[in-house]
């Protein structure tokens, strides 16, 4: 165990080399994933005067709204580092920033936000060429391993699977069940709900708790929208806005050649194991769990896709199936190159064949079985 007790951010070094390019640094993730600790560590790395502002509370925000750039001068004073805090709370925020960009020199304003919905839409044509733009997640398994050790994050795996990564959670033995209790009733109450107008929320949590059930099998917007007696539309949109809240994310069917793949299906993960475990109530053992399969899938899914986007690793990932219930459960598509994975909990079973349908009509640079027992490389190395 490091003696520093602060658990290293991958993505840290790559924002810390953006700094001072004449770009806002746009910083996103869920709440409580750890924004406002990572903007703190960025202040502690440099030598430069620095500033935070809190959107969340009221007298910021209204400071901050409908700015002049030189009242934004006046506000700054000497400070060369100013981090806006939930950014998406300040109305036209994008045009605040891209006066800060373009008006005043020799200020790095970093921006972070918890709803790609509302920061995306606000900053997307202001900040056009003007942005650098990261994400950060709970913690990643390269991240927890790099800190703690291989071995005693191999002995953490099951509790990962029911608990997920959230940084409190994480860090707070004994409380984890109250916490992300508390982080999924976060997420479902105080950010959705006042996203884009959203006007039931019973509906949304009936959708979050179907989806939450249906972990690890393709998704139907039409078949959602009968279990939870709402149209197709309205299931896919509320879906959209779980997606921008940090909540899930979807993976698509893997699609070229074959005639009888199946073109338009779509898979739903959570970005946190905990979270989804929290919806359904279910904190249960990994011994006792019946579902331990899509928990398995879903943990490699998010851990894999947390590497990669820490990485700044440009890729694509897939799942594949046919209408003669040939499939695989993972592949991953980088400069056109395919690799394809196979998630079994079971370590035991050993043997993978790919389909032969897709070996002959896909070319592979590699293929494999990621078990309990030989699954950090796959949640630690990006090949090539």
């Amino acid at each position: 165990m490091k003696s520093n007790n602060i658990i290293a951010r991958s993505v840290f070094e790559r924002v810390q080399q953006r700094m001072f390019q004449g770009k806002a640094i746009i910083l996103m993730g869920p709440r409580q994933s750890g924004k406002t600790t990572l903007v703190k560590q960025l202040f502690e790395h440099s030598d430069e005067k620095s500033m935070f502002l809190n959107a969340d509370e009221p007298d910021v925000r209204h400071l901050l709204e409908n700015c002049t750039s030189v009242r934004l001068r006046m506000i700054f004073g000497d400070h060369r580092i100013v981090c806006i805090d939930e950014a998406q709370r300040v109305e036209n925020i994008g045009i605040t920033l891209k006066l800060i960009t373009d008006e005043i020199q020799g200020v790095q304003v970093v921006a972070t936000g918890s709803s790609a919905l509302e920061l995306n839409s606000s900053i997307v044509e202001p900040l056009t060429g003007r942005k650098f733009e990261f994400h950060l997640y709970p913690f990643s398994y390269a991240e927890l391993s790099a800190h703690s050790g291989f071995l005693n994050e191999r002995r953490c795996l099951e509790e990962r699977l029911i608990y997920g990564c959230y940084p409190e959670v994480v860090t707070s033995p004994g409380q984890k069940e109250e916490l992300i209790r508390m982080l999924a009733s976060s997420y479902l109450y105080k950010d959705l709900h006042v996203l884009d107008g959203l006007k039931k929320p019973a509906l949304l949590d009936k959708i979050v708790q179907a989806l939450a059930l249906q972990l690890g099998c393709e998704v139907s917007f039409q078949e959602v929208a009968q279990l939870v007696g709402a149209d197709g539309h309205t299931v896919e949109r509320y879906i959209d806005l779980l997606e921008k809240a940090y909540v899930v994310f979807r993976v698509p069917a893997y699609s070229r050649n074959v005639r009888n793949e199946i073109k338009k299906g779509k898979k739903i993960y959570f970005l946190d194991n905990g979270v989804r475990n929290a919806i359904i109530g279910n904190f249960l053992p990994v011994s006792s769990r019946t579902d331990i399969g899509a928990l398995w899938e879903n943990y490699l899914m998010s851990e894999r896709r947390k590497l990669l986007d820490n990485k700044g690793v440009a890729s694509r990932g897939y799942f594949w199936r046919t209408t003669q219930q040939q499939e695989i459960d993972y592949i991953e598509e980088r400069e056109q190159v395919l690799s394809a994975f196979e998630f079994k909990w079971n370590h035991k079973k050993k043997n993978m064949r790919l389909p032969m349908t897709f070996t002959k009509a896909y070319p592979l640079t590699r293929s494999g079985m990621v078990t309990s027992e030989d699954y950090e490389q796959f949640l630690t190395v990006v090949e090539g």
